[in-house]
């Protein structure tokens, strides 16, 4: 939606042209630091969604700061192909590649960097095969079982076998392991999060010995996502972590206080047509309200209401003041989908502009 709007670094945080879309550049780094104090010593390493930023830059210092396998998961073949020409070297597609064409960009990608890919369909696999014997490369398969979602993924154990012998039969192909991905509802405290951990992740797990049983043998089990990033590292046999929401945070995954909140919209007050409202310049095109209507940064007594294409209505509490010109930090409630908005993030610390970064992959959809 934004167009070549670019501030210069040290720009004042107050001279900023609203709507943007803002990093608060402390809470980035620090909450890579949670990620990077919590894999350390351990065997497990978190594998970076990339659709939650779509900005290289961005993965770079994900894994220089550490904890990390040293590469990205990507949704698409559009980000991996975004990723991969931003110079990173490992990429783990997390969505089933079928179409002919697509198969074959992700086979040239594999040229470039180490490529995987998940699967569960042996024709897709021989498919996958055959397109890389064509551009003589190798193409690293794991198998996603599904665990919930109800979306991919084999279903049964004994399918996961037979697809497991399938690609490990088939060249051009590299068997490397299992993946899978799950969610949890509503606000869950720790010990929540560790039941459903354990309970979703053992059929992975499974997976992986019944495979082995059968003579097969893998590096990788591809398993878990924000809201279990630290259990998950401490079940035996998963390898990486499939972690996005925690870098940029949201409402969605406020109940983890151990992250903080770092990519916002940020808007200006426009309007105070009656007492106890405000009208700000952020609206649904800034702000995906998918999961819910964002909130208000550290300005008690001041929500949103409502939300129109282009405007915020906030509710102001008797006593609070908020004047036209004033600037608000909304929250999304849904990150990856807001930030697919905008073409940059504007990093700002100690209230002024330190970096700006072209979101890559913003619109890659293929």
């Amino acid at each position: 939606m934004e167009d070549f709007y670019r501030p210069q670094p040290g720009t004042p945080m107050a001279d900023l042209d609203t709507p943007c879309l803002v990093i608060d550049m402390d809470a980035l780094d620090h909450n890579m630091d949670v990620i990077a104090n919590c894999y350390d010593g351990r065997s497990t390493k978190l594998r970076g969604h990339a659709k939650n930023h779509k900005t290289p830059a961005i993965a770079h210092r994900q894994i220089r700061r550490g904890g990390t396998v040293g590469g990205v998961c990507a949704a698409k073949v559009s980000e991996a192909e975004v990723m991969v020409h931003g110079g990173i070297s490992s990429v783990l597609i997390t969505s089933e590649i079928v179409e002919p064409m697509k198969i074959d960009r992700l086979c040239a990608l594999a040229n470039q960097a180490e490529i995987m890919v998940a699967c569960d369909q042996a024709a897709n696999a021989r498919d996958l095969s055959n397109a890389a014997q064509a551009r003589g490369v190798e193409v690293g398969v794991v198998i996603e079982l599904e665990t919930g979602l109800r979306r991919c993924g084999v279903r049964e154990i004994d399918a996961g076998v037979a697809l497991a012998k399938e690609i490990d039969s088939l060249p051009g192909l590299r068997f490397r392991g299992v993946m899978s991905h799950q969610t949890i509802p509503d606000m869950p405290d720790r010990e929540d999060r560790a039941v459903e951990a354990n309970r979703t992740i053992k059929g992975v797990i499974d997976l992986k010995e019944a495979i082995e049983r059968a003579g097969i043998s893998m590096d990788i089990v591809s398993t878990g996502e924000t809201w279990s990033y630290d259990v998950a590292a401490d079940i035996p046999g998963v390898t990486e972590i499939q972690g996005g929401s925690y870098l940029m945070m949201e409402t969605h995954y406020g109940y983890m206080t151990e992250f903080h909140y770092a990519g916002m919209i940020l808007c200006t007050i426009i309007s105070t047509p009656r007492s106890g409202v405000a009208i700000g310049d952020a609206g649904v095109r800034s702000v995906s309200t998918m999961s819910g209507l964002p909130t208000v940064s550290d300005r008690a007594g001041v929500t949103v209401e409502s939300m129109d294409s282009d405007h915020a209505v906030f509710k102001i509490e008797p006593g609070v003041s908020l004047n036209v010109g004033d600037q608000v930090l909304l929250i999304p409630a849904q990150q990856d989908a807001m930030v697919s908005r905008w073409d940059r993030f504007i990093g700002l610390r100690n209230g002024k502009v330190e970096v700006v970064w072209d979101i890559q992959a913003r619109g890659c959809h293929n």
